[in-house]
Formats: structure tokens, C-alpha cells, sequence
């Protein structure tokens, strides 16, 4: 019984023992920054479940890698190997936890382990200084002649697509004259066809095509038969009917010549035929005549002299009618045009200038307004400053603003503004003269302004301060940073930059502060340009 009972003692120590988590570590001291790697290891059955924990810090180190589990095969055991890469950026001694691991959802610790990260030993005697150098400005390979090229292409482009659109237009828009008769009109297209030169140029079907619509359509006109919508064999027939009808005289020859000339005409537009010149004159020469001889064998209407009026009022109004309508294309192939240039022009400065340059020059902007106005240079206050503003600033009261504690320490004060703390643009000079046995000190008197700041509205207030010199040589100080801004109607947070400049001569104060919206270049500029301007009178002691 001892012995069972020894036997499992001993099976059940085997059993921890490869269960236990090996610990090791690469080093236990490096360097600032370093990698520590840890390393865990395990050698269980190959069906145990092994989790190792995903870390992002272990103890006060942070982890940099978590390495793969690399996996060795011992037998019918495997060891799994799993490494962490830890670091830290402070100095000192640190104890790296006991970290848990699961096997078949038990629990087993790792052990700990005490490492040191020492700082960088830095040698300025055996490293060599050197100056800073100077922005070497690269060439640049492309420039800019591709936005200019672009921009004609694009100009090019809406040219040839406006004349494409107006040509295609006039091309195929035939304009309908307004004929007092039938026979005038179709004289009249009869020579315009002439003069057009179809079938010289090759195009014969064209030609016969518009040859026998003025024919129809004369007959269609003058004789009240649908000849646009008939076949030749029923046009003759009707016409033929319609002379017995309306008693005109008619050959036999003018009705043969005119069915000759229509079938010629079908055999060319259907079959491709291709009559020679003199038969294409003949063709011409037997349509006229035909369309003379039926003119003429129409018997002549007594028309009334109320009809007569009639017609010519109808004639009037359609060519009123008319006018008009050439007179709105006219407009409207205009307006097309100047809508092209205007597209052209406006891709054009959006490649060349950005698109928030040409919105903010069309729609107008107001810092971009102050920024290329007319600036005006002058002095205020008593030291006087000396600045080149946008505008000329105007004499404000701020005595009400102000603690009495701190008015009753002020002998004299001037302040001059252009615009208000409401405003996203707001520029302020203001100097001060303290009664004596008065110490200012720039930095309290920076730290005032803020609170005014503060009272006023603005939230979370970034504030920043350093040394500023003139190009005079006289040294103050400069705040600057930003806060928020909540509009009082639209609840709205507006993030607000500002800089302040202090100086102090003689007993003196000498205050420029300037907030706009942050993110605005314009404004950016214009704070640069004002800042860069300043001047102070110097006061003798």
C-alpha cells in the first residue's frame, strides 16, 4: 500500500513538474528604450489546450512584440515556446509580474523576474558638433506648366464642343421661309438647292432626296394631296384623280416626267444607283417644269378680299413667329458659350489657384478682404506703437472692463480696436502709463488678459509665452495659443487662436492682441504682417 501510495505521489510530482512554465529572460539589464525579450516555455500532452495571455503591459514594462508560439516535438509531449518583447522609457529597476497561463483551463504562474533599464551615456567630447545648415531649396522638375496645360486643354475642349453643338445645330435645323404661294416656295428652295452643290460634291443621294421634297411638298401644298406620305405609284395616282377633279390640264409627258424623276429618285436612295451628270441635270430641269406646268393648270381661285387680309395677317404672325424663335437661339447659343468660357475660366484658376482661393474670391471672404485691401500705418496710445493694420482702429473705453483695484494703479490708458471679441477677426492695441511705485511684471499682466479672455467667453484656454524682441532691440514677451468660442444663438464651439505682445518701458504698458478663427490662412497672414510691423517709441528714463 506504501508503495501505490509513493508511486502516485511520484506521478502526480511528474505530472506538476511538466505542467510548471519555464521563465528566462535575454538580459536584466539595457539600455533606455531596449528590448527585454521573455520567454516562457511549457511541455505538456500534445492534446492539451495552452493559452497564453495577449498583453499590452507587464508590470511597468511596456509590450512591444508578442512573438509567435513556437511549438518543439518531444516524443508523443511537445514544448510550446512563447516570447514577449517588453520595454520601458525610464530609467530604473523593475520587476517583471508573474504572468498567468492556462493549461486545459487551470491556472499556472510564471516566475518574476528583476531587471534594470539604465539611461544612454552621452559623450559630447568624442562627438563632434555642428552647425545647423541652411533650407537648400530643390529644384523643382515639373513646375507648374502642366496646370497651364491642362487648363487649355480643358479651354480647347468647351470650344470645340460649343462649335460642334452649334454647327450640328444649324445643320440640321432647315429654316422655313414664309412664301406668299406654293410655287414661290418651291422656286426659291429649288435655287437654294442649286447653290448647295450636293450631287458635285458626291452626294447624290442627298441631292435627289431634297429634289423630290420640294416637289411633294409642292404638290402636298398647291393640289391638297399627301404626296410627303405617298409611295410614287400613289402619287401619280392622286394626281392624276385630282386633275380630273380640280378640271386641270395636265399632259400626259408632265405626269410621265415627274413619276421618271421620283422612281430615279427611289432607285437612288434604295438601290444606290448612281445617274451621270447630265442625267441628274435632265432630273432637275423636268422637276421644274413639271412643277411650272401644274401651276399652271391649277384653275385660279377668285380670292376674297377678307381671305386676302387674312392670309397676310397668318404670313405676318408666322414670321413674327419666326424671328422669335432665331432670335432665342441666338441667346441661347450665346448664353452657351459664355457658360463654356466661364466653366473654362473657373477649372482653370481651381488648378492654378486651389478651389478655397477662387470660392473665397467669388462668394468673398472677409480676413482675405482685409488681407488685400489698402493697410493703413499709424501710432497709438501714449508710449506710442507704432503698427500697420488692414484698418484704421478705432478709440475704444475699457475702464468699465476693468477691476477698480487694477484702475486705481493706471494714471493713463488708450486702447484702439477694429472689430470685437464676438467677431472671428479682432485686432487690439492698447498702452497704459501706472502711477509710480508701480512693478509690472509681463508675465502677471499676460495672465490678466487671459482672465479677460475668460470673461468674455472663451473656454479651454491653451496658453503658451515667450520671449519677443523688436526689430529695435526692446524685449517683451509674446502669449499665444487658443481656446473656444460658443456662440450664444447657435450653441455652436468656434476654436479661436490668439497672440498677445507685452512689453513694458519706463513705468509703461504696451499691449498688441490678435484672435481670429484657428485654421484661417488669410487671417494667418494678416496676423503676420501686423505682428512683423510693429514698432515702439522708445521712452527715455
Amino acid at each position: 500500500m506504501k508503495k501505490i501510495i509513493l508511486l502516485f505521489l511520484l506521478f502526480s510530482t511528474a505530472i506538476f513538474a511538466q505542467q510548471k512554465v519555464a521563465t528566462s529572460i535575454d538580459t536584466t539589464k539595457n539600455k533606455i528604450g531596449a528590448e527585454f525579450k521573455l520567454t516562457l516555455k511549457t511541455e505538456v500532452e500534445a492534446k492539451t489546450k495552452v493559452v497564453f495571455p495577449k498583453l499590452k503591459n507587464i508590470g511597468a514594462l511596456e509590450v512591444i512584440a508578442s512573438y509567435p508560439i513556437d511549438t518543439v516535438k518531444k516524443n508523443d509531449r511537445i514544448e510550446l515556446i512563447k516570447k514577449y518583447g517588453l520595454t520601458q522609457f525610464d530609467s530604473g529597476k523593475y520587476t517583471i509580474p508573474s504572468i498567468k497561463i492556462l493549461i486545459d483551463k487551470k491556472e499556472y504562474l510564471s516566475d518574476s523576474i528583476q531587471v534594470e533599464v539604465a539611461n544612454v551615456p552621452v559623450d559630447t567630447l568624442k562627438q563632434k558638433m555642428y552647425d545647423i545648415k541652411d533650407i537648400v531649396k530643390t529644384e523643382d522638375t515639373i513646375g507648374d506648366w502642366w496646370k497651364y496645360l491642362l487648363a487649355l486643354v480643358l479651354l480647347s475642349g468647351i470650344g470645340a464642343l460649343v462649335y460642334w453643338y452649334v454647327k450640328k445645330q444649324q445643320k440640321k435645323k432647315i429654316e422655313e421661309e414664309i412664301y406668299k404661294t406654293p410655287i414661290e416656295k418651291a422656286t426659291s428652295l429649288l435655287n437654294t438647292l442649286e447653290k448647295k452643290e450636293l450631287w458635285q460634291k458626291g452626294e447624290i443621294k442627298e441631292y435627289y432626296s431634297e429634289l423630290t421634297n420640294i416637289a411633294r411638298n409642292y404638290i402636298e401644298e398647291a393640289i391638297d394631296i399627301p404626296a410627303m406620305e405617298s409611295t410614287t405609284s400613289e402619287l401619280i395616282l392622286g394626281l392624276k384623280a385630282a386633275s380630273v377633279k380640280k378640271k386641270m390640264t395636265l399632259t400626259q409627258e408632265t405626269i410621265s416626267n415627274l413619276e421618271r424623276v421620283l422612281k430615279q429618285a427611289d432607285l437612288v436612295k434604295f438601290a444606290k444607283s448612281k445617274p451621270l451628270d447630265f442625267e441628274i441635270t435632265e432630273d432637275r430641269n423636268k422637276i421644274q417644269k413639271a412643277i411650272l406646268t401644274l401651276d399652271n393648270a391649277i384653275p385660279v381661285a377668285i380670292v376674297a378680299e377678307e381671305d386676302s387680309i387674312l392670309n397676310e395677317a397668318q404670313r405676318q404672325n408666322q414670321l413674327k413667329l419666326q424671328l422669335q424663335k432665331k432670335r432665342k437661339d441666338r441667346i441661347i447659343t450665346t448664353a452657351g458659350i459664355v457658360f463654356g468660357v466661364i466653366v473654362g475660366l473657373f477649372a482653370f484658376f481651381v488648378v492654378t489657384k486651389g478651389f478655397d482661393y477662387v470660392k473665397d474670391t467669388i462668394l468673398g471672404h472677409p480676413t482675405k478682404e482685409l488681407l488685400e485691401g489698402e493697410w493703413v500705418k499709424s501710432e497709438y496710445g501714449n508710449p506710442g506703437i507704432i503698427i500697420e493694420t488692414p484698418k484704421v482702429l478705432q478709440r475704444i473705453d475699457l475702464s468699465k472692463s476693468l477691476p477698480k483695484e487694477g484702475m486705481a494703479l493706471i494714471k493713463e490708458m488708450q486702447s484702439f480696436a477694429y472689430g470685437s471679441f464676438l467677431d472671428n477677426f479682432y485686432l487690439m492695441v492698447s498702452t497704459y502709463s501706472f502711477k509710480e511705485g508701480t512693478t509690472i511684471d509681463l508675465s502677471k499682466s499676460l495672465d490678466g488678459s487671459i482672465k479677460m479672455m475668460e470673461l468674455q467667453g472663451g473656454q479651454n484656454m491653451i496658453v503658451k509665452q515667450e520671449d519677443f524682441e523688436t526689430k529695435e532691440g526692446l524685449k517683451g514677451i509674446k502669449g499665444y495659443g487658443s481656446f473656444s468660442k460658443i456662440d450664444a444663438i447657435t450653441q455652436t464651439s468656434t476654436k479661436i487662436y490668439y497672440e498677445i505682445l507685452l512689453f513694458s518701458q519706463n513705468g509703461g504698458l504696451q499691449q498688441i492682441m490678435l484672435l481670429h478663427e484657428e485654421g484661417d490662412l488669410y487671417a494667418n497672414e494678416v496676423s503676420e504682417r501686423v505682428l512683423n510691423s510693429v514698432e515702439l517709441k522708445q521712452v527715455s528714463n
